[in-house]
Order: C-alpha cells, then structure tokens, then sequence
C-alpha cells in the first residue's frame, strides 16, 4: 500500500509507479488539487515557473498545456530539451501531466477549428516522447477549437497504453469546438474498457446543462468499473471570484470527484493563485493546505 497523496513526501510521491499513485490519489478522498499551467506563455512571475507557483499555493498535480514535446518550452526553466521534466519534478516535487489532443480532422465543428502542432496532437510518437521526458501522467482532452472528439480520445487511449507507462486521464472539460455532448454515460464506458485510469469531465457550474445529478452518475459509474473521476474548471472560470470557487468546489465534492482541476486562464498562463488556495482550503481545509504549502520538496 501507499500513503495517500495530501500527507506524502516528495521522496514517496516520485517513486510511485503509475498505479500506486492511482491508489494514492483515492487513498486522499476528495482532496486533491491539479492546477493547469499553460506553459509556455510568459509566466506569472518571470523568472519562476507557473508550476512552482502553483504548487506554492496548494497544487498536488501539475498540469502542462499548450507544449509541442517535440520542441517543448517551459516558461521560467532554464534546461536541455531533454532533461526538462526531470529539472521540473526537482523545482516542484510534484507529480507533472501534458496535454495531448486527440484531434478528428472528421469532426462536425461548431466554431472555426485552431489548428495545433503535431506536438501537441495525441498519437503514438507523442507518447513515445512523454515516456522518454518522464511525464508521470498524460490528459487527452481538447482546448476551445481544436477539434477533438470522444470517439478520437477512445482511440488514443488505445494508442497510450502501447507507449506510455503513465496514468491517463480522458475527457471532455468542454465542447474543444465540436458539435457533440461533453459528457455521456455510454462514451464513459467506452473510455474506461479502453484502458483510461481517470475520467475527465466538466466541473458541475461550468458547462451549461451539465448538473449534478449528471455527475453523480458517472462518480457511480466510473467508481464502480475501478477509475477515478477529475472534474475540470476549465471555462476561464477558474478567475472567478473566490466565492464561485468555493462553491463550485464543495459542489464537486458532493458529487464524490477524486481530482479537482483549476485551469490556466489567469494571468501568465496560470489561474489566480489566491484560487488554487482557496479551492484547495474548501475541499480540505487549512490544515492540509498549509501541509501542501509547507511540506519540503527536500523530505
């Protein structure tokens, strides 16, 4: 067994296999917090990385968005290409995750598609490159526009699992463009047999409809086949005011979410971080926020 996450040193954190931090992640029930940094943008404070300051703030996981692994920039790091992932889990001592999009050039879209990089896309080159950086986890998910489809993120999943060691999360936090349901039951399922550790769905208050009786059906489900459950704010509502944060975060909470994610849309590419910390103390109080806070990356 583990320890869960909320009470783990840094030393225990980064030895764990992929699925001894699954294990730990539910271990902490209901009170981890993932912070998205879109990373290459010029970060919030310039010579630091969003990373860190998210972690400085509460943040347990470390989402990076908008890096082709190809030719990855970090804002605020200073390191070779190859030895960056490593230099960020030294500077955080947190867990790190990249965004990968599964486009469908086929997609029915619902507003101008933004074209990416092929670093950016998910396919089997890409996952051979975040295993070789030594991300600890993957998200295959869209950002506005992109193009991405439930029936693509399926396949690469699949496509993960052949190439990647890491825990993969899969999910809609919003529509990425594409004229189809965010989330729905039967395509949870699908992306659960597929081999996805952790489903990604929208955080009850950010996607119009999507409510929280709908949530507590794919908790139950996902719960019941073995996975866990992320619920995203990922509609720049992440820069709210602290009380719509709060409340959207015990909502979730309600709802039995293993993972609450707060996305990148603030200043420099990373949300508030007067946000990260009161989300983190809603859904786990002070005690474990000054523990997040204060735990040395040296343990």
């Amino acid at each position: 067994m583990v320890k869960r996450l909320i009470s783990a040193d840094t030393s225990e954190v980064l030895q764990m296999s992929a699925q001894e931090l699954k294990q730990s992640i539910k271990a902490s029930e209901g009170r981890v917090v993932l912070s998205e940094n879109f990373a290459p943008r010029e970060c919030f404070v310039e010579d630091i990385t969003n990373s860190e300051v998210a972690s400085a703030f509460g943040a347990d996981l470390l989402l990076l968005n908008g890096v082709d692994v190809f030719e990855p920039k970090i804002s605020g790091l200073k390191a070779k290409t190859d030895e960056m992932i490593a230099k960020l889990h030294e500077l955080t001592g947190r867990p790190l995750g990249v965004n990968l999009e599964p486009v469908d050039q086929n997609a029915k879209m619902a507003e101008d598609r933004l074209d990416i990089s092929a670093g950016r896309k998910a396919t089997s080159d890409t996952f051979r490159r975040i295993e070789t950086l030594g991300f600890d986890f993957v998200c295959l998910t869209g950002n506005p526009g992109t193009g991405v489809t439930n029936a693509q993120i399926k396949d690469a999943i699949v496509q993960a699992k052949r190439a990647f060691s890491g825990l993969i999360i899969a999910g809609k936090m919003h529509g990425a463009g594409v004229a189809e349901p965010v989330v729905d039951l039967e395509v949870t399922s699908e992306l659960l047999e597929a081999g996805a550790d952790i489903i990604l769905v929208p955080a009850v208050g950010t996607v119009p409809g999507f409510t929280q009786a709908q949530l507590c059906q794919v908790v139950s489900l996902v719960h019941q086949k073995g996975g866990l459950v992320l619920s995203a704010i990922g509609t720049s509502q992440e820069s709210s005011d602290i009380e719509t944060i709060k409340e959207i975060a015990l909502v979730n909470k309600i709802c039995g979410v293993d993972i609450q994610h707060i996305g990148d849309a603030g200043y420099g590419g990373v949300a508030p971080v007067e946000n990260i910390y009161e989300l983190s103390k809603a859904i786990r109080g002070v005690r474990h926020t000054v523990s997040a806070i204060a735990r040395s990356i040296n343990r």
